[in-house]
């Protein structure tokens, strides 16, 4: 689904790719012992390495290399069983060290692939080039004091994993659908939390244009990135500034930009011609890291079922349709709910149940899954009582409302306020024969041709039995009463 552009020379094709910084989910650093808890007191999860303090040797956290293989493993990627950490060497008031350790030319993890879900309803497969594990930076505070700049050094040294993408994504949609799978399929792992709004996830988006069949145009790099409808819009007006200058006879810069939401522009941060020479050299305190295919395969055996088996297992198994599936998997909570609920019933009336009324009902409240006043046992029963015949599905749609103000069980509710189904017979036809008998003249026009007279006198009976009568009885009943 390539989207192009239409500039004043034709159409134009967007070409990206991406670089993701994903904080691991570990109770300690990279290379010390400080804790990485969000939102504490500035410089208070600082350890001497972390601060650079002289002589502090960086010792590696195994949990951290067991995310990152477990990551790998989840993008169906190569695992590295040999990779080098390097010094990537810099200056910047929030680096200590006056270097990052990261990972150069030999990454831990290789070349994998996800498939992303287009608005469309069609899938693409985009390439993961590698993943690297690194440290992350402090972090610089300008608006604490009006000439000073502050440095919170928590999260120096917190584990990342960077996640760099093939240049296969053709346009702001696929790099939303991108960056939005590759989130679930981090928080279905457990090795990212993906809370773009902490900071925990964020995206340098490589943005470039060409006339379609052409060759990689100059690339322009957006840093930072942190939110799905950020990326979408500085994908946006990116393409198009570069199209204009493009086609006004100039040439596109490679240079780094920023992303200005109050401006809605991207703006110049510096020229990649000018940027540093990192001066990337093996790092002396740290040895080749080593991952054995016993440890590979042991964590294989731990992961959990991916959204993307989870979608195709409940489109080919339970028959929903691509949107209901690909709604339902988009939390690990969700699709878990789902199967509670579906168990040993209607998948697709369960699923309607869950997107269409439970979920609708949460958004309207601004609520979470986890804070639902309906459990999925409870909303089983419910789906049970029409399933049964024992209310209408109109009755429970009142029934669920019920529920979900009081939290007590469908059944219960039914109960008290004697709202079962009348399936029988002679009750029905005892109320058929008062609309008949109260509306003559209407019996007269429906006998004499008038067909749509008919849901009027559906819709009379409902009313006397309280919305209780089945339906489907009325229905027929109704027919043979009036034939």
């Amino acid at each position: 689904m390539s989207q192009l552009i239409k500039g004043e020379t034709g159409d134009w094709e967007i070409v990206i790719g991406m670089e993701v910084h994903a904080q691991v989910i570990a109770n300690s650093k990279l290379f010390s012992g400080a804790a990485t808890a969000f939102g504490a007191a500035p410089n208070s999860q600082v350890s001497l390495v972390d601060a650079a303090m002289p002589g502090m040797l960086p010792v590696l956290n195994e949990k951290c290399v067991e995310q990152a293989v477990r990551t790998g493993l989840g993008l169906n990627a190569k695992i590295n069983h040999r990779s080098v950490f390097a010094r990537k060497n810099y200056f910047y008031p929030d680096l200590p060290q006056g270097y990052q350790i990261s990972q150069f030319e030999h990454p831990i993890v290789g070349e994998g692939v996800i498939e992303i879900d287009l608005p469309d309803g069609t899938t693409k497969e985009i390439g993961i080039t590698r993943l690297h594990l690194e440290q992350d930076a402090g972090k610089s505070m300008h608006d604490q004091h009006p000439t000073k700049s502050y440095v919170d050094l928590n999260r120096s040294g917190c584990a990342l994993m960077e996640i760099v993408s093939e240049p296969d994504i053709r346009g702001p949609e696929e790099a939303v659908a991108y960056l939005s799978k590759l989130r679930m399929i981090l928080r279905y792992l457990g090795t990212c939390n993906g809370n773009m709004d902490e900071g925990s996830m964020r995206a340098d988006v490589n943005v470039s244009v060409r006339k379609p069949g052409e060759g990689l145009g100059t690339r322009a790099e957006i840093k930072n990135v942190n939110s799905l409808k950020a990326v979408q819009q500085a994908i946006e007006y990116e393409a198009r500034r570069q199209i204009e200058i493009i086609e006004d006879g100039g040439s596109v810069d490679q240079e780094t930009r920023l992303w200005d939401p109050a401006k809605m522009e991207t703006r110049s941060m510096r020229s990649k011609e000018e940027a540093h020479d990192y001066r990337y050299f093996p790092d002396p305190d740290l040895l080749p890291l080593e991952v054995s295919n016993d440890l590979i395969e042991s964590i294989r055996k731990t992961l959990p079922e991916l959204p993307d088996e989870k979608k195709h297992r409940f489109m080919q198994n339970m028959g929903l349709g691509i949107y209901d599936a690909s709604v339902l998997i988009a939390e690990k909570s969700r699709a878990d709910y789902f199967e509670t609920v579906a168990n040993d019933r209607d998948s697709k009336l369960a699923a309607n149940w869950v997107i269409n009324e439970l979920l609708g009902a949460l958004n309207k409240e601004d609520k979470e899954l986890s804070e639902s006043p309906i459990t999925a046992e409870q909303l089983g029963g419910l789906i049970d009582l029409i399933s049964d015949n024992t209310i209408s599905g109109k009755i429970a749609k009142d029934v669920f409302a019920e529920m979900f103000e009081t939290g007590k069980d469908a059944s219960a509710i039914v109960e008290e306020k004697g709202l079962k189904q009348v399936t029988d017979t002679g009750a029905i036809e005892a109320i058929i024969d008062e609309v008949i008998a109260e509306n003559p003249d209407n019996v007269e026009a429906y006998r004499g041709g008038k067909d749509k007279l008919f849901g009027f006198f559906v819709g009379q009976v409902m009313k006397k039995s309280q919305g209780k009568a089945n339906p489907a009885m009325v229905n027929e009943l109704l027919k043979a009463k009036l034939g």
